[in-house]
């Protein structure tokens, strides 16, 4: 009785194959483009997973190298916005699909510039969320750096 007991339990315990209709497992592509970063560094540019974008932070380099914009603060978020349209648009993306951003400043007294800049690249009063956050310091020692999410569609009819 024992025996059949244990049996019992472990059958209850074993795995259950998913229904022909259940959800697939998610698509997941890791993706550079070599439009903005160089291609060697350690991480993607953008993870897609099925109609969404995950982008690796942004700072406003020249594209396709490692040396940051003349200009300060202003110039590097031109560059780095810039850069995402341009990350975003390799990957078929548009501005308008961004529907969350993250901001670190190196110096929280840019806050007002950054957004003035900032605001520019939306149309419609349609912002993406955001937080912002400031930094000890940032790498190439960057002013700005941005990482966003995109969902396909989500800035309307293109």
């Amino acid at each position: 009785m024992r025996f059949l007991a244990f049996l019992l339990g472990m059958l209850a315990l074993a795995p259950v194959a998913p229904a022909a209709d259940a959800e697939p497992h998610a698509r997941v592509e890791f993706l550079n483009s070599g439009k903005v970063m160089p291609a060697s560094l350690p991480f993607s540019e953008a993870v897609r997973v099925d109609d969404s974008l995950y982008l690796s932070g942004q700072i406003g380099i020249e594209p396709g190298t490692m040396k940051l914009v003349p200009g300060g603060l202003e110039a590097e978020t031109r560059q780095t916005l810039d850069n995402i349209r341009t990350t975003l648009e390799a990957h078929g993306f548009a501005m308008g699909d961004l529907v969350k951003c993250t901001v670190m400043l190196a110096d929280m007294s840019g806050w007002n510039s950054f957004n003035a800049i900032y605001r520019g690249y939306f149309s419609g009063g349609r912002y993406p969320a955001r937080s912002a956050l400031g930094t000890s310091g940032l790498a190439l020692g960057a002013q700005v750096e941005l990482e966003c999410m995109a969902v396909a569609g989500a800035g309307g009819p293109r």
